[in-house]
């Protein structure tokens, strides 16, 4: 019973690490391409993505 148990738990954990890594790219490509300009205290300043 226990090493179908830690077959569960192994399953459970790679279906964890698959979720947050399509998450992870998710966020990743929805990021706007290009340059971001922002306007603060210290002045302006420019990224380019």
């Amino acid at each position: 019973m226990s090493r179908s148990n830690g077959l569960y738990v192994i399953i459970g954990i790679l279906v964890v690490a698959v979720i947050g890594l399509g998450a992870y790219i998710f966020h990743e490509e929805s990021k706007p391409q290009g340059v971001e300009m922002s306007i603060d205290k210290n002045g302006v300043s420019i990224k380019q993505n």
